[in-house]
């Protein structure tokens, strides 16, 4: 069965970090009960987080200072609950979402209107501790990626690239169940999203050694070496300069062993899996 990959993407934050509240405030109209509002943090600025697994198919992100800035002035976001369009608690347009870029992250302060029956159960979840996290749904506009050296516990240092989320498009936050990605189909879509993204056909190879469904999920085609982009159907170039393509005008030339779709064998996949597990290979 194919994954499926969004085109949008989420990140979570746990109780630890989305600070979340739920406080009771007077109403403008002192004969009427007092309001209920909603605050906490969807993201945390230059807090670093795993994305899958950074020592094989994954990579650390974090996010800039400064990355909502303009989405905050030009969008018109939504609260959601675990991103549902069908519980929408409140949104920027209506008055009832303010967010913010502070020097922690995106903060959230929202009404909560207890006439809708979900609502009034978030409030109680909340207050419950029952739900704890936060999670924004958005898309990239720019990023970069650097690659750092890392130890690992073993005390082998390794090489781990790192994403910095620079201006992002905000869709939505979200109060949810479960903030982290902790299902493996899910943290390949995750990564498969910023790498498509990226567009970068060498570092989906990277990681395919590993988890080769990430060749398929980032439309990577055989031949060309070019990303499916999978919102147009179109093909689009790789970011990285390659020019190892055949001649022009030559169909029928071999493309170079550089240039092929990469078919991990039985040995790197055997490497891989050790890897992954942290156990030695042979």
């Amino acid at each position: 069965m194919a994954l499926s990959v969004p085109t949008e993407e989420r990140r979570g934050l746990s109780s630890s970090t989305a600070r979340l509240e739920i406080r009771s405030e007077p109403a403008a109209d002192p004969s009427m009960p007092a309001v209920d509002r909603f605050r906490g943090y969807a993201a945390v600025f230059d807090t670093r987080a795993a994305i899958g697994n950074p020592l094989t198919f994954g990579f650390f992100e974090q996010v800039a200072p400064g990355a909502f800035s303009k989405t905050l002035r030009e969008g018109d976001a939504r609260m959601l609950i675990d991103h549902n369009p069908y519980y929408v608690v409140s949104r920027s347009s209506a008055d009832t979402l303010r967010l913010s870029s502070d020097s922690t992250g995106l903060a959230v302060d929202s009404h909560l209107d207890t006439g809708l029956s979900y609502v009034k159960d978030l409030a109680a979840n909340v207050r419950n501790g029952n739900i704890t996290g936060m999670s924004f749904g958005f898309s990239v506009i720019k990023d970069d990626w650097a690659s750092e050296p890392m130890d690992t516990v073993d005390g082998d240092p390794v090489d781990a690239e790192v994403r910095t989320l620079q201006e992002v498009r905000l869709v939505e936050v979200s109060a949810v169940t479960f903030p982290a990605y902790t299902q493996t189909r899910a943290e390949l879509a995750s990564v498969a999203a910023a790498l498509r993204s990226r567009g970068d056909v060498d570092a989906i190879e990277r990681r395919a050694q590993y988890r080769p469904e990430l060749l398929e999920l980032c439309g990577v085609t055989a031949s060309t070496r070019t990303i499916i982009d999978l919102k147009s159907g179109e093909p689009r170039e790789s970011t990285r300069d390659d020019s190892s393509g055949t001649p022009d005008g030559d169909d029928d030339v071999e493309p170079a062993a550089s240039t092929q779709l990469l078919r991990p064998s039985i040995a790197d996949l055997n490497r891989a899996v050790a890897a992954r597990y942290h156990l030695r290979s042979a």
